[in-house]
């Protein structure tokens, strides 16, 4: 399936478990309801997720004059994109992410600890992954579900506190608690769907651009033992957009991780012909 198809399916299905969310919360009022608050999360993701995301873990603009600026600088000359804005995280854990809606209006960050903990070689390779982001067009994708996911998770915690809407008496108890239970859970795969192949590609893309994959297996390796150890206090609907998931989880909550397992995109690395 081609990844626009796939892309626009998975965002439709966003769209319509927030649909079905608001039916089972407010009956047609709900949905309606709804309806348009997905409409008005898909302008806002469109207009205003770099913003938004940015502000959310106190991103600080960095001007030529930052080590971080002229790297990112250097690879998109490299790469033929437009320059992005550079940020930087006040964070001790190490991760990075990039986000706008198109080349021309893209953003990357990184934290202060992945800043601490890479060489420039492995930083370089981290920040080609996110430029690779911005060329293959996966921005606005992940900030739109980013976007509906949050709002997803927001009608459920108003159907948990307010116990399914206005007509109490008629509503199944049974049916709000699986909604409770199950609609963060399914907007979780769908993210993860949306996220896991294009992880792969940028990996790729970003070696090239880089012109070696080995800084960045290096970086994921050292980002992955770092981030177990300094976990990212992430909002869950955005840990898709980084370049590890910035929190540790195993067993069951596998199923639901926004990244591919590390050594699997390690493994494709090493296969790489550059």
């Amino acid at each position: 399936m081609p990844n626009g198809l796939k892309t626009a399916l998975l965002l439709g299905a966003l769209s319509g478990l927030l649909l079905l969310l608001g039916e089972l919360v407010g009956g047609a009022e709900g949905l309606m309801t709804a309806f348009l608050f997905a409409v008005a999360m898909n302008f806002v993701a469109y207009w205003f997720s770099d913003k938004i995301v940015l502000r959310m873990y106190h991103a600080q603009e960095v001007g030529p004059e930052h080590p971080l600026h002229r790297l990112v600088q250097r690879l998109a000359q490299r790469a033929g994109l437009p320059m992005p804005r550079v940020y930087v995280i006040p964070d001790p854990s190490p991760n990075a992410f990039a986000t706008g809606r198109d080349p021309r209006h893209a953003s990357v960050a990184a934290t202060e600890g992945i800043l601490r903990i890479l060489s420039e070689a492995e930083l370089e390779g981290v920040m080609a992954h996110e430029l690779a982001h911005v060329r293959n067009r996966d921005i606005l994708i992940s900030s739109v579900a980013a976007t509906i996911a949050a709002a997803i998770m927001l009608v459920v915690r108003w159907a948990f506190f307010f116990g399914g809407g206005r007509d109490r008496e008629n509503s199944n108890p049974v049916a709000l608690v699986a909604m409770v239970l199950l609609a963060p859970l399914a907007a979780a795969l769908i993210q993860a769907a949306i996220s896991r192949a294009r992880e792969f590609s940028a990996d790729a893309t970003g070696a090239r651009i880089a012109g070696t994959q080995f800084g960045l297996i290096e970086a994921l390796r050292k980002i992955e033992a770092a981030a177990r150890r300094i976990p990212l206090e992430a909002n869950p609907a955005t840990a898709h957009m980084f370049i590890v998931k910035p929190f540790s989880g195993g067993g069951i909550w596998a199923l639901f991780s926004t990244h591919p397992p590390t050594e699997k995109r390690i493994a494709a690395l090493m296969q790489l012909s550059l």
